[in-house]
């Protein structure tokens, strides 16, 4: 079990990384910016949307690469999933958390969207707005708490790696193999047909 998944685990941690320090990052510092700059609540809303416009296509990329590397590991990886206690535990924990941070990080970009169109001074996206109703206040206040659980949720995901990579240790595989087999041999010795 001593393949080398260099490439793999590089696109997963290095688009992992991105998620995870662009939204903390966007978080505190431009939306911080955002707030102590803009001389009304327009002005600081369409710098923090310009901010995150732009961060949007790198954090896409970041995303998806994660994306392929994470899928590409358990592809690599599913056998230790089957055979090594725990880890098909954690890597269900994973992917349970990566769909949360996806459904967030989606969650903060429309509600982000809807923002920007009503903060926008531009007459053709105040023509839009129109057309989408939105209560800025209730979105600014859904938006403050889904853009800290990308963060948070992204960090978890790191725990996580950090957790898959210990259960790759060898002394760690083999003891989880053979806890895995000893929680099996019960249901094959049940099941094994008698001899005639």
């Amino acid at each position: 079990m001593s393949e080398r998944n260099t490439v793999l685990r590089s696109l997963h941690d290095v688009g992992l990384a991105a998620w995870f320090g662009g939204s903390l990052m966007g978080a505190v510092g431009l939306n911080g910016a955002a707030k102590a700059h803009g001389k009304s609540w327009e002005e600081g809303a369409r710098i923090a949307s310009t901010g995150w416009a732009l961060w949007a296509p790198v954090g896409a990329v970041a995303i998806g690469v994660h994306l392929v590397g994470s899928t590409a590991l358990l592809a690599a990886n599913a056998t230790r999933v089957v055979t090594q206690q725990g880890v098909a535990a954690s890597t269900v924990a994973k992917t349970l958390l990566t769909g949360a941070a996806l459904a967030a990080t989606a969650y903060t970009r429309i509600l982000g969207k809807k923002i920007e169109l009503a903060s926008s001074g531009n007459p053709q996206n105040a023509e839009t707005a129109e057309h989408i109703p939105v209560d800025t206040g209730q979105a600014e206040h859904h938006l403050s708490y889904a853009q800290w659980a990308v963060p948070a949720l992204t960090c978890g995901l790191i725990i996580l790696n950090a957790v898959h990579s210990e259960q790759q240790r060898p002394a760690q595989q083999l003891y989880g193999m053979l806890r895995r087999a000893r929680a099996m041999a019960p249901y094959a010795v049940h099941h094994r047909s008698p001899i005639h």
